[in-house]
């Protein structure tokens, strides 16, 4: 069973209390998503640390429930 959107939401804000999350469903079925995750707690990270946070937020559920997530990291202006 797919994951819903605000389900992504939660779990990234849980683990990332000051994310701000914009999650788009990609193809309409609940499976390919897209995530931007801004967050201020990112500052003086690299990129790839960004995501990695994001990722460890899901708990481990890339590849299983949630099939695919297309993530774009930031810091606020």
């Amino acid at each position: 069973m797919p994951m819903a959107a605000n389900d992504i939401e939660d779990l990234i804000k849980a683990g990332i209390p000051d994310a701000e999350v914009e999650i788009t469903d990609l193809a309409g079925d609940g499976d390919h998503y897209a995530a931007r995750v801004t967050a201020e707690s990112f500052r003086g990270m690299s990129r790839v640390a960004q995501q990695r946070a994001v990722y460890a937020a899901l708990g481990g559920r890339m590849g299983g429930v949630l099939h695919a997530l297309q993530l774009t990291t930031a810091v606020p202006n």
